[in-house]
């Protein structure tokens, strides 16, 4: 992947949902574990509430128009090795995703779509 394609984006209804979350929750971060509970969808929490460390990747700092502070988009190592010759594209979907991440009472969740880049 070269310096030019970003390794992360958000739709614009991921980018709309981010706004109201950081409204409400201060600043916010994504990580995506590929684990248990709602399997490779990206979580949303506040800012540091998820402990990131040696396992874990981050991928950006994504610029939200209406946010003043970047949203940090980590990913567990080995979800990483995974999908590493891939774009992640942040996007929101009808239904309830997992009881963690703060855009679950909305009623909607975060689902992650995939490029090959290069292919």
């Amino acid at each position: 992947m070269d310096d030019e394609t970003p390794r992360v984006e958000l739709t614009p209804a991921a980018a709309d949902l981010l706004r109201r979350l950081r409204a409400e929750h201060r600043p916010l971060m994504f990580h995506q574990s590929g684990g248990c509970c709602d399997g490779s969808a990206p979580m949303c929490f506040p800012e540091g509430e998820f402990r990131t460390g040696a396992s874990d990747v981050l991928l950006a700092e994504l610029s939200v128009e209406g946010v003043e502070e970047p949203v940090t988009f980590w990913m567990s190592r080995s979800q990483y090795d995974v999908w590493s010759h891939t774009r992640l594209i942040v996007d929101v979907v009808p239904g309830r995703g997992s009881g963690f991440s703060l855009e679950a009472p909305e009623g909607v969740r975060f689902l992650t779509r995939s490029r090959v880049v290069g292919a």
